[in-house]
C-alpha cells in the first residue's frame, strides 16, 4: 500500500521562525539539531513531528531537536543565504526536482544512512544528482486531474466514465457549462504556478512515451510540435473560456482550488497530497463526488498517465557537526509512524509503502492505483530556474504578450544553459 509537495507548502505562507535572522536558527552545534521546513507550524503536521522527535529521543536522549518552521514564499531565498555563508539548519526540508538538485553540493549525500530504508519508502530519484541520494522522502506528489462526479450527473453525462479522447473532453466541457454554468477548469495563475500543474496533469496526453522518457532524462526538444502543443494548449484553453475568468489574477492556494469546490468549474489539476487534493476537497464536496481521472490523449501516440514524484524530503547540511545523528533524524522524520499520522490528519500520500490508505476514500483509492503505473512529472524534471521563467512566460501567453514560438525558445536557451 502507498498512502508531498512541489508546491503544497504554499499554504503555509504564515510560517513562523526566524525569517528576519537566519542566523537565529543556526545549527551546527553538538548535542543540539535545527531543522528548517515550512511545515511543522502546520496543525495537520503537529502528530507526525511529534512523533519522529519521539522516536528520535529514544535513540538520542541528550540531543535537543528544534524546528523553525520558515514561510514557503521566502524559504528558498533564507535557505540560499545559509548555503552562502556556509551555516544554517544541520536539517532541512526540500521539494523533490530542481530545488535539491541546484543545492546539492551544499548537502551530504545520504545513501550510506538510508540503505534499510530503500524498499520500505518510495520516490528516491526526485532527490538524487548524479546516482547520489541528498534527502529521504517523506511523501509522494502528484497531479491528477480531478472532477466532479455530481455536476457530471446534473449535466447528463456519465460520472464514472470520463473522456477519454481531447475533443470528447473539450465537448463535454461545453455540456457541462450549458446546462450547470460550471467552467471546465478551476485555474489560478498568479504566481505562475498553474503552468507547472498544466504540464505535468495534460503533458502524458500530448507527448509520445518515447518524447516523455526523453524529457526526463534530460533528451529535452522544445522545438517538438508535441511540446509546443503543450503552450499552444494552455494559451487555448483560456482563450476558449474554459477557465475560470482571470486565470492569471487568481492564486492557486486556495482561490483556484476554492473555484472548483464552490461547483464553479467542473475540473481542477490539483496536488496528491497534503493541500489541493482529495482530502481539501472531501470537505466541501462529497467524498464519492470527487474523482480523479488521467490526462485525455491530445495527440495520437500519447499514453495518459498519473505525473508524480518524490514530493517533499528532508535532508542534512554538510556542515552539520554529527551528520550520523543529523541522518538519524532525517530516518525517524521519514518513519511509518510519522508517515502514517502525516497521511491520516494531512491527507499526504506517504512515501511509506506500508502506510495503509484504504481509509481515504475512492478519489484516492484511484490515485493509489495508478502510481504503479505512472511516470515522474515533466515540471519537476526542469531546473528551477526554467520553473521560474515558465512561470513568467505563463502569464505572458494569456495575457497575449509572448507568442508559443518565442516562448518556448527562451525556455529552450534557459533549458540548455547549463
Amino acid at each position: 500500500m502507498w498512502s508531498v509537495t512541489l508546491v503544497a507548502g504554499l499554504v503555509v505562507l504564515a510560517g513562523c521562525g526566524s525569517a528576519s535572522d537566519p542566523d537565529a536558527a543556526a545549527g551546527g552545534s553538538k548535542g543540539k539539531l535545527v531543522v528548517w521546513d515550512w511545515k511543522s507550524g502546520d496543525a495537520t503536521a503537529s502528530s507526525d513531528i511529534k512523533k519522529a522527535k519521539a522516536d528520535f529521543a529514544q535513540r538520542h536522549p541528550g540531543v535537543t531537536v528544534e524546528f523553525v518552521a520558515q514561510p514557503f514564499d521566502q524559504y528558498y531565498t533564507l535557505l540560499g543565504a545559509a548555503i552562502q555563508a556556509g551555516k544554517g539548519p544541520d536539517v532541512m526540508l526540500f521539494n523533490g526536482g530542481g530545488q535539491i538538485r541546484d543545492r546539492a553540493d551544499s548537502l551530504l549525500p545520504l545513501d550510506e544512512y538510508v540503505r534499510d530504508d530503500r524498499k520500505r519508502l518510495a520516490g528516491w530519484d526526485a532527490f538524487t544528482k548524479d546516482g547520489r541520494t541528498y534527502a529521504a522522502p517523506v511523501t509522494l506528489q502528484g497531479h491528477p486531474i480531478y472532477y466532479n462526479k455530481s455536476l457530471y450527473r446534473k449535466a447528463g453525462l456519465d460520472p464514472e466514465q470520463p473522456a477519454t479522447r481531447w475533443d470528447e473532453f473539450v465537448a463535454d466541457c461545453r455540456t457541462l457549462t450549458k446546462t450547470t454554468g460550471a467552467r471546465c477548469f478551476a485555474q489560478g495563475n498568479k504566481e505562475g504556478i498553474g503552468i507547472q500543474f498544466f504540464l505535468s496533469g495534460l503533458g502524458s496526453g500530448v507527448l509520445s512515451p518515447t518524447e516523455y522518457d526523453d524529457w526526463i532524462a534530460g533528451r529535452r526538444d522544445w522545438s517538438s510540435p508535441a511540446v509546443k502543443r503543450v503552450f499552444s494548449l494552455w494559451k487555448e484553453v483560456n482563450d476558449k473560456g474554459l477557465n475560470n475568468d482571470g486565470a492569471n489574477s487568481t492564486a492557486m492556494f486556495n482561490d483556484a482550488f476554492a473555484v472548483f469546490q464552490s461547483n464553479k468549474a467542473a475540473h481542477v489539476i490539483g496536488l496528491m497530497s497534503d493541500t489541493g487534493h482529495w482530502k481539501d476537497f472531501a470537505e466541501f464536496l462529497d467524498a464519492d463526488d470527487v474523482g480523479v481521472m488521467k490526462s485525455p490523449v491530445v495527440m495520437a501516440g500519447a499514453m495518459p498517465s498519473l505525473p508524480y514524484d518524490g514530493g517533499i524530503g528532508y535532508a542534512v547540511a554538510k556542515w552539520t557537526k554529527d551528520p550520523e545523528v543529523a541522518a538519524d533524524l532525517v530516518r525517524s522524520l521519514t518513519s511509518t509512524g510519522a508517515l502514517k499520522s502525516f497521511f491520516a490528519d494531512a491527507g499526504a500520500i506517504a512515501a511509506d509503502r506500508t502506510v495503509d490508505v484504504s481509509s481515504g476514500g475512492p478519489a484516492v483509492a484511484t490515485i493509489v492505483s495508478e502510481i504503479d503505473r505512472g511516470k515522474p512529472a515533466l515540471h519537476v524534471a526542469l531546473p528551477s530556474r526554467t520553473v521560474e521563467l515558465m512561470g513568467r512566460l505563463s502569464q505572458q501567453l494569456l495575457s497575449g504578450s509572448v507568442t508559443v514560438d518565442a516562448a518556448v525558445k527562451q525556455l529552450a536557451a534557459s533549458d540548455q544553459a547549463g
